[in-house]
């Protein structure tokens, strides 16, 4: 976990060929989290060596610093790469030495190839593109691959491919800084603050239809509507569709049900009130549409590990609070 006494060094390996939209997800993202008015992260791009590196595209990119910024890292991200192959043995060194020294380590895209060859997910759970996540797991027995957006096993963190890769780092922020911080960053991104990374890869599927039968508008109603005993026949009434048809398109565009894309949306709000606020947790509990603190308490354990008072103990933004706009309240 990063230090609240410094900045957090992440390091960006870039592996040759790199895909140029996963080498930028971490500077987006992490250089985008702001505490106290102050960044919260230090991102450096590094490579084997130095200088102009392959990419897959007609780009060129230039990495000015080499293996030595893994040394000095809180984080070391492993961006997508087409060395599926046989990465430098020198980079792969400099991956376990960076793990042996407590560096958390995370990969995005085919980069969970390179960490498998450094025998960094050996025994791990992990995921990749899913059109490679078979060839992950039949040249590497010891890597458990399963579909998702991305896992985190330990101090070792996977995503799969393009988008995933920034739900990951939205996830690392999260756990990091609170959920008001990670869904600043995703405001200022314009991306979905919080899609759970349990959930399946989005595989290719309709998506939202050009004729206004797009769920969005049901979707923000909900959202402001979350102390509500919304039902699915509620929501399929606003969508003005079947409950069936509401299942399949909301499979479709969001990647998960509506009941559980509910549920995470309660649990995203309960964070942010409970880092943002001194209401009382059974106040929070009827606000986000959980009824009972036992029912906070229950879901928010299941989704990030700790209770709601460990989680205010920890996240309380308190002369954070006075640069943030207040978490939305029905």
């Amino acid at each position: 976990m990063p230090s609240s006494e410094r900045i957090h060094r992440i390091a960006v390996l870039a592996v040759p060929p790199v895909t140029t939209f996963d080498l930028s997800i971490p500077e987006i993202v992490f250089g985008a989290a702001e505490l106290d008015g102050q960044p919260a992260y230090e991102v450096t791009v590094c490579t084997m060596e130095p200088g102009p590196v392959a990419a897959t595209g007609s780009l060129q990119v230039v990495v000015p610093h080499g293996l030595e910024a893994l040394e000095r890292a809180d984080t070391v991200m492993v961006t997508g790469s087409g060395a599926r192959a046989e990465a430098d043995e020198r980079v792969l060194a400099a991956l376990r030495s960076a793990a042996d020294k407590g560096a958390r380590v995370a990969s995005l895209c085919a980069g969970a190839f390179v960490l498998a060859q450094a025998g960094l997910l050996d025994g791990r759970r992990a995921t990749t593109y899913w059109v490679q996540a078979g060839a992950l797991g039949h040249r590497f027995p010891a890597v458990r691959v399963q579909p998702a957006l991305f896992v985190e096993d330990g101090p070792v963190l996977t995503s799969a491919g393009l988008t995933a890769g920034i739900d990951l780092c939205l996830h690392m922020v999260r756990s990091d800084h609170g959920a008001a911080v990670a869904n600043a960053v995703a405001r200022l991104a314009v991306v979905s603050a919080a899609r759970d990374g349990g959930q399946a890869p989005d595989l290719p599927a309709p998506v939202a239809a050009a004729d206004g039968t797009s769920l969005a508008a049901t979707r923000a109603w909900a959202q402001g509507r979350l102390h509500e005993p919304l039902t699915l026949a509620a929501l399929a009434a606003h969508a003005g569709v079947s409950v069936r048809t509401l299942n399949r398109r909301f499979l479709a565009e969001a990647g998960t049900t509506p009941l559980q894309w509910l549920l995470a949306q309660r649990v995203e709000r309960a964070r942010e009130l409970l880092e943002s606020t001194d209401h009382p947790v059974d106040l929070i509990a009827d606000r986000t549409g959980f009824g009972t603190p036992d029912s906070l308490r229950r879901h928010l354990l299941q989704r990030v590990g700790m209770t709601p008072r460990a989680y205010r103990a920890r996240f309380a933004l308190t002369g954070r609070a006075a640069r943030r706009p207040a978490a939305r309240t029905p």
